[in-house]
């Protein structure tokens, strides 16, 4: 792996750790694409994402069949946008829950880690691709764009990479 590959691991890594909340798409046995808000547990990332729900859900279900996901973070205080993709599995690791659990999930899950049917969703990220915008000030964003529109160039829109995971 070479220093640039790294940066950008680096950077993805940043940019989930401070978005936190994603969308987890997945798709449904007929082939139609569902997105759920999902609270990220594990900060630390490193190419896996970890989720709780419950062993019942349609989440669930839906890996069992296709468990090609897409995970996308949105950080509109920087204007950044992550979007990982990866396969999902569910996994039952009492150890890991206790590891990641934290007391706003009992919003969610009322009895804590003892709530019925309490799984861990785990996404092995493969790739993730991010947008970093060119300036984190939306007005200096809006005026930009404005400029565009007026004089027809493209507006700076920061930066975008693919990277590895």
């Amino acid at each position: 792996m070479t220093d640039n590959e790294q940066e950008r691991r680096d950077k993805v890594k940043e940019m989930v750790k401070d978005a936190r909340i994603s969308m987890l798409t997945t798709m449904t046995a007929d082939g139609k694409h569902v997105s759920r808000p999902m609270a990220l547990q594990d900060v630390e990332f490193d190419g896996d994402l970890w989720f709780f729900t419950y062993s019942d859900s349609d989440l669930v279900e839906q890996i069992a069949v296709h468990p090609e996901v897409n995970v996308s973070f949105s950080d509109q205080k920087q204007n950044n946008w992550v979007s990982i993709a990866g396969q999902a599995v569910r996994t039952d690791d009492p150890a890991k829950a206790k590891e990641l659990w934290n007391p706003f999930l009992k919003a969610w899950f009322p009895d804590g880690l003892e709530t019925p049917n309490l799984t861990l969703v785990k996404v092995n990220g493969e790739t993730a691709e991010y947008w970093e915008a060119a300036h984190s000030s939306k007005v200096i964003t809006v005026l930009g764009a404005a400029k565009a529109a007026v004089t027809g160039k493209t507006p700076d829109a920061g930066e975008n990479e693919t990277v590895r995971l």
